[in-house]
């Protein structure tokens, strides 16, 4: 199905729809989370995508920079997203607010690439949360956007933390967190 975007494989009837649910050639879906955004295209167009329909969405240069979630008490599930620019690509920052079970809710924080999982394998991220007294950091390798954020999730390649950790950390319901890019 993808022969025309430069996948080149042959695969048997059976063994195709597998492949084409993971080709890296298959269109980018809008990896904005929480929107019900349908867009698909080129990984050349998603950035422009983001800037023209998302303008919500703020961008930050520097492999060093602080990403602020503000209001974590707002009820119910909520997403925090954010750009960051650095060695000649952009990261997708996801703070994610779920209610797991019975009220219980988690925060999940991950970097997403914009980018093939390919160039994710460059780059590192670490995430950091810190007050007067204590520190929590993650370190990982970023997922591109073609497995997004609900695979980041599901394969527990985040950060991911309570609401009395998140009210640890945040002032007055504000959380800071930063956030480091490096190359591998």
């Amino acid at each position: 199905q993808y022969a025309t975007t430069g996948c080149s494989l042959t695969l048997h009837h059976t063994e195709k729809p597998k492949h084409e649910a993971i080709c890296e050639y298959r269109p980018y879906s809008c990896p904005c989370p929480g929107t019900s955004c349908d867009w698909e295209g080129s990984l050349e167009a998603v950035m422009s995508h983001l800037m023209h329909a998302h303008k919500s969405i703020t961008t930050l240069q520097g492999e060093d920079i602080i990403f602020l979630a503000t209001d974590i008490n707002l009820p119910g599930a909520v997403d925090w997203v954010m750009m960051q620019s650095c060695f000649g690509h952009h990261f997708m920052l996801v703070l994610k607010k779920q209610e797991k079970c019975e009220g219980h809710q988690q925060f999940f924080a991950t970097v997403l690439l914009i980018g093939t999982r390919k160039q994710a394998e460059n780059f590192q991220y670490r995430l950091e949360l810190h007050s007067s007294c204590h520190r929590l950091t993650w370190e990982a390798s970023p997922c591109s956007i073609h497995d997004g954020v609900h695979v980041a999730i599901r394969n527990s390649n985040c950060l991911v933390f309570d609401t009395a950790t998140a009210h640890l950390f945040a002032d007055n319901g504000n959380l800071g967190i930063n956030v480091t890019i490096s190359m591998c």
